[in-house]
């Protein structure tokens, strides 16, 4: 008898994801491989992926393999269907990697929740994405931040848009110094380009950033950022959660992201497990109603961690001499089956009964 083949850890997690975010609520959501290309290119700002791989049906319409789900997500959600909408998903995306150089298939896990975003429906989808990464890991980090913090600060510059997005990508890539001469270059005031060089260094507990960031709130933008990061880091305390880290560094795209936005991490894989936000701008974009938070997650990186050993359990053996037994092994298979055991049914050699 030929054993089967050890599942690879990205496997598991799949199951083992899709078994928890069922758990509250969250229904699966399938898709085709491909949509059309248009499409991606109308949506191409809210793109996780520079390039699209497309190719021509025979028809000769152009379509792409699936670079984002969030996106087909979203399309999916009808003008009057009723929200809030849990959806959950284990897809596989096909994305360009670091240098651009070729395509690859990432396989992922997410869930997406789409209407009303309050206080708890936040902390429902940030717990989720902590108990994703708690399912690997005890020793995992959980950075969260708030795109209203710095998008507050950076509209108290005046300066354009193409300057601003400069100056997040210095905070994004913690460059302090190259921020300060930016500033500097365009004439920002001094107390101020202070407070944005600090968005990139402050990194810690709730309790310790949170109280050190009260100095950033200049307007209501970053009054209600910072409200929001203290009301779900209370909540999740209350929750029993494990402590989170705030990572004001962190700064996604502010024409994707209008709130809370986060990043897991596992021992040994040095780049995010986890990724998510809060979107709502994409369903405006797309006519929709409320708004949306979700997450996913790259299983494929699991696979270089330690696969734990499943517990292989021998199926009962069962054999038959000839066709006059098939109806009997059958039927003894089906109630053995019926009571959960694991059946391998065999032709007996040739003379011998099992």
């Amino acid at each position: 008898m030929i054993a089967p083949a050890p599942r690879k850890r990205s496997e598991l997690a799949t199951l083992e994801l899709r078994a928890l975010y069922a758990q509250y609520g969250y229904r699966e959501f399938r898709m085709n491989k491909f949509e059309e290309y248009d499409f991606y290119a109308e949506y191409r700002s809210f793109l996780q992926a520079e390039d699209v791989l497309t190719f021509h049906d025979p028809s000769g319409k152009l379509l792409a393999l699936k670079p984002d789900i969030t996106l087909s997500i979203v399309k999916s959600i009808k003008k009057d269907a009723h929200l809030p909408a849990r959806l959950c998903y284990s897809e596989t995306v096909y994305r360009t990697d670091g240098n651009a150089a070729s395509f690859r298939e990432i396989p992922q896990v997410g869930l997406e929740f789409i209407g009303n975003i309050d206080l708890y429906a936040a902390a429902e989808v940030l717990s989720l994405a902590i108990d994703s990464l708690r399912a690997f890991s005890p020793r995992f980090i959980m950075d969260v931040s708030h795109v209203g913090l710095a998008a507050g600060l950076l509209a108290e510059t005046k300066l354009s848009a193409g300057k601003q997005a400069q100056l997040s990508a210095c905070i994004r890539a913690k460059n302090a110094h190259e921020l300060r001469a930016l500033c500097e270059e365009n004439g920002v005031d001094g107390a101020l380009t202070e407070k944005l060089a600090s968005l990139s260094s402050l990194y810690g507990t709730s309790e310790q950033v949170l109280s050190q960031a009260a100095a950033l709130d200049v307007n209501g933008a970053t009054h209600a950022a910072l409200s929001e990061l203290h009301a779900l880091c209370s909540t999740l305390k209350e929750a029993g959660l494990p402590e989170v880290n705030i990572d004001l560094s962190l700064l996604n795209d502010l024409s994707y992201y209008n709130g809370i936005i986060f990043q897991g991490f596992l021992p040994g894989i040095h780049a995010p497990v986890i990724s998510g936000g809060r979107y709502d701008s994409l369903l405006r974009k797309m006519h929709k109603q409320g708004g949306a938070i979700g997450f996913a997650v790259n299983v494929g990186l699991l696979d270089s961690l330690d696969t734990p050993k499943e517990k292989a359990e021998e199926p009962l053996s069962l054999s038959y001499a000839d066709d006059g037994g098939a109806a009997a092994a059958l039927k003894t298979a089906r109630a053995l089956a019926a009571e959960g055991k694991r059946i391998l049914v065999e032709k007996s050699p040739s003379g011998q009964k099992g």
